[in-house]
């Protein structure tokens, strides 16, 4: 019994070490709710950043427009020039918005990320009564036949020339949307605070007035929980 015990507890801690190490290599994955949080990237933006900033961006930027369908008066129209808003509407129906696309100028790459705030940007201007997004299949192709950047399309010329393509394919257009992503990087020691800021720019293609909305977001990263603590406080969420 002396002798069994002496070779069988080690072939037993090789088996439960075997097990261990097999299990450490397994990824497990689960279906989240609708009320359940967003993860909290460790490393980068993540889909608790980028998703707020998204929902508050287009609600501001939507909430300053003109409606499609509306009189405007002397008066009126004095107001909405001193309120910021862009000038009066431009279709009897829902006007049409050209979403061109997002720009990240922010100190992280976004991967997969990019395109699906696109989709996310461009289904909650299209779920509006008074705004109709045209196809980003439609977009694309009517600037590779015009051979024209995105930036490019803020002179008039080029506008012109975009929105004829535009309405070759059936697709009149009345503003253009662009979307641009920020950061700002503060570190201290092996701490970081990041400021995302995401900005849409709705241009009148016609007249060429614009305005502008945003949404900024903090977020930190520490190599430690105590770093964490130490640099931001208590209370703090972890990620």
């Amino acid at each position: 019994m002396r002798n069994f015990a002496v070779f069988s507890l080690p072939l037993l801690a090789i088996g439960c070490i075997s097990v261990v190490v097999g299990c450490a290599g397994r990824q497990y994955g689960h279906i989240l709710a609708a009320n359940d949080k967003d993860l909290v990237g460790s490393h980068t933006a993540g889909a608790a950043t980028w998703n707020p900033l998204v929902d508050e961006s287009v609600a501001k930027l939507l909430g300053r427009c003109p409606p499609a369908i509306q009189t405007v008066s002397f008066e009126s129209a004095n107001a909405m020039k001193l309120d910021g808003q862009i000038g009066s509407a431009l279709a009897s129906g829902p006007a049409t918005v050209c979403f061109i696309g997002i720009e990240n100028k922010s100190a992280e790459e976004m991967v997969d990320f990019k395109d699906q705030l696109y989709e996310r940007i461009d289904s909650q201007i299209n779920s509006a009564e008074t705004f109709r997004c045209i196809s980003r299949r439609m977009v694309d192709a009517a600037l590779v036949e015009t051979r024209l950047r995105p930036d490019s399309l803020f002179l008039p010329e080029n506008r012109a020339q975009f929105a004829a393509a535009l309405g070759r394919q059936g697709a009149p257009v009345d503003y253009l949307l662009y979307a641009t992503i920020t950061s700002g990087t503060t570190d201290r020691n092996k701490t970081t605070q990041r400021d995302y800021l995401l900005t849409l720019e709705m241009v009148n293609l016609h007249s060429g007035d614009f305005l502008k909305e945003s949404a900024t977001i903090r977020k930190g990263y520490s190599k430690t929980r105590a770093g964490k603590w130490w640099n931001f406080g208590l209370g703090q969420g972890d990620g």
